[in-house]
């Protein structure tokens, strides 16, 4: 989201579901029950200025010049806080709590259609190769957004190939990944197609109209020993989400992705505010399409949800989620398709309702007691611990 630079006190306020109210002994539900504690721990803007953090990668093994626990965040925007024109991914080092630039790309890669802006679609691979999602803007909308590409760098932040095609338009959300060592399985949502500039107004609701167009795309790679990764095959196995320019957050898409061990995947749909699943997402053919107002099994919609956006797994096999529109986090247990609690994680009272436009990414540490998430209004990494 386009956020300008303000003062605050970070501070978080637990909030829960009205089935929690009840005596204080009462048996935690869920693992935000056991959050207490958020803070602050660096300023993701590097050297060249760039802001608007968005992804959040965890190192799980020394890669390179990375290190095991070391946290990767992108940045959306430059220095001038346009979207779609952040070119750089730093690193978070824990052991340290110093912040380092990984990588840095050419706003005009010649191998990426439109340029680079890079979103929340991150991985590494067991083998060091980082992938990275570009949404490209010249003009921070996407009155001038490119179809991006997905970006392969390796275990120094070096640039190596760039995958671009007609089924990648607008790699947007959290990367879903199967890990093999010498072969992977990706999923990425396309957000991109056929968005017209914010500005473009429908007629009859005199908002920039809605367009059922977004995918999720499986992507099937080939990991020779000591070589960059080859995608072997594409495949799309979701169609249909909706998608919508916006002047103040670029665009809305299709953001968090979960792949489960039964191979069920799930997507949260922001502008419909609901979780929805993909069955066997890695073996199938051919594409989920919308069936009336969702696409996939409908797991979460409305309630706590406002705009969710990242999603990742959280201990007792549940979903938390990121909300766009205001400063909470929400817990869902997908097995009885219940939000079991939410949270307030970014309280900012200069944001109507508080943390409105905020939060983005999320990622669990290490020892799955607590999680990070970014705050990019202030450009900074944050954690929220028991």
């Amino acid at each position: 989201m386009m956020r300008f630079l303000s003062f605050k006190t970070l501070a978080a306020v637990g909030f829960a579901c009205s089935s929690f109210l009840g005596t204080a002994q009462a048996e935690p539900r869920g693992f935000l029950e056991s959050i207490h504690r958020h803070a602050t721990l660096a300023s993701t803007s590097p050297g060249n200025g760039d802001l608007n953090p968005y992804a959040i990668f965890v190192m799980p093994q020394d890669s390179g010049v990375l290190h095991k626990n070391d946290v990767l965040v992108t940045n959306f925007n430059n220095i001038t806080n346009l979207q779609g024109t952040g070119t750089t991914i730093v690193a978070y080092h824990p052991e340290t709590g110093n912040i380092s630039e990984f990588a840095s790309l050419p706003a005009n890669l010649p191998a990426c259609p439109g340029g680079v802006g890079l979103t929340t679609a991150l991985t590494v691979l067991k083998s060091g190769w980082v992938i990275v999602g570009s949404a490209p803007s010249k003009d921070g909308s996407t009155l001038t957004k490119g179809d991006g590409c997905l970006i392969v760098l390796d275990t120094k932040g070096k640039y190596v190939t760039a995958w671009k095609g007609p089924l990648i338009n607008a790699p947007w959300g959290d990367i879903a990944a199967l890990d093999r060592g010498d072969s992977a399985t990706l999923f990425i949502s396309m957000s991109g197609y056929d968005l017209p500039g914010p500005y473009y107004k429908d007629p009859v609701t005199h908002y920039p109209p809605i367009i059922h167009k977004a995918t999720v795309l499986r992507l099937d790679l080939r990991i020779p020993q000591g070589q960059p990764p080859i995608l072997d095959k594409q495949t799309v196995v979701a169609s249909g989400f909706s998608a919508r320019a916006d002047r103040d957050n670029f665009l809305f898409g299709p953001t968090g992705l979960a792949l489960d061990t039964d191979g069920t995947l799930y997507v949260t749909d922001g502008y419909d505010e609901e979780v929805t699943a993909i069955d066997n997402a890695l073996t199938r053919t051919d594409a989920v399409t919308r069936s009336g107002d969702a696409v996939g099994r409908i797991i979460s919609r409305g309630g706590l949800l406002n705009w969710p956006l990242a999603m990742m797994w959280v201990p007792g096999h549940h979903l938390l989620v990121s909300n766009g529109r205001n400063g909470q986090v929400v817990e869902i247990d997908p097995a009885t398709k219940k939000q079991v609690y939410a949270q307030w994680i970014d309280n900012d009272q200069a944001q109507q309702p508080p943390g409105n436009g905020d939060l983005f990414g999320l990622a669990m540490t290490p020892d799955g007691k607590s999680f990070y998430y970014v705050e990019d209004d202030m450009n900074t990494l944050n954690i929220s611990t028991p």
